[in-house]
């Protein structure tokens, strides 16, 4: 079985999608989360371009990671500066990834209005800047931006730009569809001749403006790359990048190409929604292989034929990718998620209870109110534990009540919370301030827990998001609030829902704690 590379660049690329923006804890929960399901190659950002790629690999450096190699990416050095003294190429090696992305112009078109300098100009700068890092870094990988364009325009060009970055001593070359506007047949032609070119492993990197980034994709490896990229959901500038949730199961499903294994496609549902959450975007219902409706059957023939044989309307398994089969109307399938889910969790429960298939009845009802779990794991496993009856409660809220006072135009406004708990010692009334509701609330809460329970005291509120649910209702709507906290050995991300804001973080805090007080 021929093995294709995963190079995933949801963390650069990605993050160029207009209303995404990842904080450098959203990129580090992303990276572990890539790591663990395998992918091969993950492109961590730009680290000359600005701080925060700066701090991110800063601190991705201290991750152990299992199966994935970190790579950083940038440019060819400036023209007007020498390689050794590019503040942007000296940023790549301070990052100190085991793998530099460098890319660099093959259209002709571009050499010239763009970069503005002479055609053999631009192949010194790849060779230079190639051979630089190569020399320093144990991979480089260079990417060649509008190859097919450039092809297009001036083949001869084009191939004299991968030959610069081969003699220079790049480990793959990389052909970028970078406007998105090329069609299968004629990627399939040109990487087919680049293939029987070079020795050098070849890859391809697609964007999506004509709808074909996946289609590209999979006509690249048939014509011989051994290397994908792409990013989660096709996250990405202008109309998206390459979807890795796609590709990855054609390569394995479809084309019989090794790339992940058959038991880390089952968490493809997972990863996929995990990144949305921490993009704080909508779940797209139709997406193929992972979405809500991908295997769903409300047609009466199509329900019939299902129930007799799966294979009748869906093309795989959905299990096979960490999904479900879904009756519409009456809802059939559910049960092997949580039974997935109790292993995973560790829970010494019987998994042919009957209070599998109340977990179930009880997880449609929490969804259909907005409740989303692949975030907030940690409220997914004190829901499983409260169900058979391995949950404690610690405390009991009595009340609280949070004001938010603004005394004059032009200062921020004061946010106080009061807290009545009542813990196995007796009740607590704590009050604290904070840098917002939640905050407060969160400072407050701590308090009146912090002496009965010190193990509190290493716990840290990372990051917080809300999503409104409902559109059409204004500020009466549902909102969701997704909290991740951690202390010094884990992360865990928890839930709320309420129509009250303040509500639906008071859910999500106190599942925060309650799970780290159950971990001990």
């Amino acid at each position: 079985m021929a093995k294709i590379e995963i190079y995933d660049t949801t963390l650069r690329d990605g993050s160029q999608s207009e209303d995404v923006s990842f904080s450098v804890e959203d990129k580090l929960r992303i990276l572990s989360k890539l790591d663990e399901f395998g992918i091969h190659y993950i492109e961590g950002g730009w680290p000359g371009a600005n701080p925060r790629d700066v701090e991110f690999f800063e601190k991705a450096r201290k991750l152990k990671l299992r199966n994935s190699s970190l790579a950083a990416f940038g440019s060819t050095h400036r023209a007007s500066l020498k390689v050794d003294k590019d503040p942007g190429i000296e940023a790549l090696l301070k990052a100190h990834a085991s793998v530099v992305t460098i890319f660099g112009k093959t259209w002709d078109f571009h050499v010239r209005e763009a970069l503005r300098v002479s055609l053999q100009a631009n192949l010194d700068l790849i060779f230079n800047t190639v051979s630089h890092l190569k020399k320093r870094v144990p991979n480089v990988f260079y990417d060649a931006e509008h190859f097919f364009d450039g092809y297009k325009a001036n083949p001869d060009y084009a191939i004299q730009t991968l030959e610069a970055a081969i003699s220079a001593g790049a480990d793959r070359i990389i052909l970028c569809d970078t406007n998105g506007g090329s069609l299968p047949g004629e990627v399939e032609s040109q990487v087919r001749t680049v293939t029987a070119a070079f020795k050098t492993p070849v890859g391809i990197h697609a964007h999506n403006d004509s709808e074909c980034a996946v289609a590209n994709s999979l006509v690249a490896v048939h014509a011989g790359a051994s290397q994908v990229q792409g990013t989660i959901n096709g996250l990405g500038e202008r109309c998206g990048n390459a979807n890795l949730i796609s590709l990855i199961p054609n390569l394995k499903l479809k084309m019989n190409k090794g790339c992940l294994t058959i038991s880390k496609l089952k968490k493809l549902k997972d990863v996929s929604r995990f990144v949305t959450e921490i993009a704080n975007l909508r779940h797209f219902k139709n997406q193929p292989f992972v979405g809500d409706s991908a295997f769903a059957h409300k047609g009466g023939i199509h329900v019939s034929a299902i129930q007799r044989h799966p294979e009748t309307y869906e093309h795989i398994r959905p299990e096979s990718v960490g999904n479900y089969q879904r009756v519409l109307v009456s809802d059939l399938a559910g049960k092997s998620n949580i039974i997935r889910k109790i292993d995973d969790f560790k829970l010494r429960v019987d998994p042919k209870s009957p209070k599998v298939a109340e977990v179930v009845k009880e997880l449609k009802i929490l969804e259909n109110q907005g409740m989303q779990f692949e975030g907030a794991e940690a409220s997914f496993e004190l829901l499983l534990k409260k169900a058979f009856g391995l949950h404690r409660k610690f405390f009991d809220l009595i009340g609280f009540r949070v004001i938010v006072s603004k005394r004059k135009e032009g200062e921020d406004p004061i946010c106080e919370a009061t807290i009545m708990v009542k813990t196995p010692r007796g009740v607590e009334h704590t009050a604290s301030v904070g840098n917002g509701p939640v905050n407060a609330l969160d400072n407050a809460l701590r308090k009146a827990l912090e002496e009965y329970y010190p193990q509190l005291k290493d716990v840290k509120l990372i990051d917080y998001k809300v999503r409104v649910l409902t559109a059409g209702k204004g500020t009466a709507t549902n909102v969701r609030v997704l909290i991740e906290s951690g202390d010094s050995k884990h992360k865990w991300g928890t839930v709320g829902v309420s129509e009250n804001i303040i509500e639906a973080s008071w859910q999500a805090l106190v599942d925060s704690i309650e799970y780290k007080l159950l971990r001990g």
